[in-house]
């Protein structure tokens, strides 16, 4: 059969390279051969693996074909390993009829955004994010006016002008998700965006972070009916206060974290009742929080964190929030003591409210938390006794209640799931709890800087097999025994501090080859230092033997020692 026979009555270039995709022949070496396939960061690997000389291209991976016409309609090279400079005169060029094209997380280095992408009328889908693309956006892109899918993000170096984005907002009526994030739109002033944004009625999905976006923004209305997904997090030299959003009562999640924006947190956001994610951390936020804003009956994701809000966390509103996953309130101005409706969120995960002025007790009834994996309280003024019940939660795996101002015993410990315990810095009295020896999870385990007051064999803390840190420093009423002639097998310990807790014989020997800090200083230790310390502890880079009564310590030689 003929080329004109199987092309009709009109020669059609792009289909007659088609056809030669189709039937494997050499248009399909040369665009393959034109890069190197080297390492992918994703799995599964390389598809072109499986493309064989004289075979079907519709049969090859990544390839799709209509099943009427034979047209290559979708080509996803994605995660292909693919490095080299995009050629203008690429066979790729060729697929005129493509509708999906993936050549996301590849590495074209030093290759423009070709204004040939834009030739491709047919596509509605194009995601080029993470190819290490450069140079300014053709204006030609508005020619792609079905898209419905534009992922560009990470090439730092492709360049949004004004003109060019207007164009495509306007032409592209079906667009529904765009992904600019981590390019370069430094040159588009901040108002204008909101005034371009306005003009789409389609986009459901918007991610601008790290846009380069800069300037004063002032109050102005982005309304984006249809918009679900808005992301304008980390463009840092955005200024001004949260943008309007009320009129888009669509969205589902919202990051505007990141960007100086300054003032309180606006009465809108009690409007958009489907929303199940707000982060606004670090920008300069002040004030309160709304309660309205606690009576969104969908959130799962509330991020506050690094602002400067003050007052009481509102505790009316609270029980509102039965969905709530994950809360953090960390490193602001809170006060007042922690809403007992807190510890009733039956769905909560993670629950962060450190580095605030919260004081009081923490409630005593915790039995709500019994899906918490991460509870984070530390840098307070807390007081009185860590609640048995915080301590027997069955899902625990990270525990902070270090710098505060609690005291009293440590009951027993039954969060058999506990990896990080922090209680250092507190005023906590007492014996160290047998049941600490039972958490065969433990990576963490910091009690300095307690009134601890104990006889504890070293030799259990080897139980905890997994452990990376342990630290009991500043305990002067905490006394460790050594059983003569054992080695203690720490195999993961990489930091032990043991500093000022009155000790008069090194506590370790044997096998602890990660070990990379270790501070015995303010201690009762005398004589020569241990042969064995430079010889079995290669990969240590901080000692810190100070404070002592060594008579000799000629044999230690380190990169990084203080002494």
């Amino acid at each position: 059969m003929g080329v004109a026979r199987i092309l009709g009555q009109t020669f059609d270039r792009g289909r007659f390279y088609e056809i030669l995709w189709l039937r494997g022949f050499s248009v399909r070496e040369k665009f393959k051969s034109s890069f190197i396939i080297g390492f992918s960061q994703c799995v599964p690997l390389l598809k072109t693996a499986t493309w064989k000389n004289g075979t079907d291209c519709c049969s090859w991976n990544g390839v799709t074909c209509d099943t009427v016409s034979g047209h290559v309609i979708d080509l996803n090279l994605g995660c292909e390993g693919l490095t080299g400079t995009f050629n203008p005169n690429s066979t790729l060029f060729h697929l005129v009829h493509l509708q999906t094209l993936n050549l996301s997380y590849n590495d074209f280095f030093d290759s423009h955004f070709h204004y040939k992408f834009c030739g491709f009328q047919s596509l509605t889908h194009l995601d080029l994010s993470d190819s290490n693309l450069e140079g300014e956006i053709p204006t030609q892109i508005s020619h792609l006016s079905k898209l419905q899918s534009l992922h560009l993000s990470e090439n730092y170096d492709l360049i949004w002008k004004e003109t060019t984005l207007k164009r495509l907002l306007q032409n592209a009526t079906d667009l529904r998700e765009l992904f600019l994030d981590s390019t370069d739109m430094s040159s588009i002033r901040p108002n204008s965006i909101a005034l371009l944004l306005n003009q789409s009625l389609s986009l459901v999905t918007l991610n601008l972070h790290y846009t380069r976006l800069s300037g004063k923004l002032k109050r102005s209305l982005i309304c984006l009916a249809s918009i679900q997904e808005l992301d304008m997090s980390y463009n840092d030299e955005l200024q001004g206060q949260l943008p309007e959003l009320s009129c888009s009562t669509s969205l589902r999640i919202i990051d505007l974290s990141g960007c100086a924006f300054e003032g309180e947190i606006p009465m809108y956001f009690s409007n958009l009742t489907h929303l199940t994610s707000l982060t606004l951390s670090n920008n300069n936020l002040n004030g309160s929080i709304p309660s309205s804003l606690l009576t969104l009956p969908r959130l799962t994701f509330l991020h506050l964190y690094s602002n400067q809000l003050s007052g009481r966390i509102p505790n009316a509103s609270l029980p509102n929030l039965q969905h709530l996953i994950h809360l953090d309130l960390s490193k602001n101005l809170f006060s007042g003591q922690i809403p007992s409706s807190l510890f009733n969120l039956n769905q909560l995960y993670t629950l962060d409210c450190s580095k605030n002025k919260l004081e009081g007790p923490i409630p005593n009834k915790t039995t709500g938390f019994q899906e918490l994996n991460d509870l984070r309280l530390n840098d307070n003024l807390l007081n009185g006794t860590i609640p048995s019940s915080l301590l027997s939660l069955p899902s625990l795996v990270h525990l902070v209640l270090s710098n505060n101002r609690l005291t009293r015993h440590i009951t027993a410990i039954s969060s058999y799931s506990l990896k990080k315990l922090d209680l250092s810095g507190n005023k906590l009295q007492g014996n160290i709890p047998k049941s600490i020896f039972n958490l065969a999870n433990l990576t963490l385990l910091d009690l300095s800087s307690n009134n601890l007051s104990d006889v504890i064999d070293f030799q259990h803390f080897s139980k905890l097999q997994y452990l990376k840190t342990l630290s009991l420093s500043h305990n002067s009423q905490l006394s460790l025994t050594f059983e003569p002639n054992v080695n203690y097998n720490f195999s993961y310990l990489s930091k032990l501090d043991l500093s000022s807790i009155n000790l008069t014989e090194f506590p370790i020997s044997g096998k602890v080859p990660l070990l990379d800090s270790l501070d015995l200083s303010n201690n009762k230790l005398n004589g020569k230092v241990p042969d064995w310390l430079p010889e079995t502890m290669n990969s240590l880079t901080f000692l810190n033997l100070s404070q002592n009564m060594f008579t000799s310590i000629d044999q230690i030689s380190m990169k990084n020692e203080q002494l």
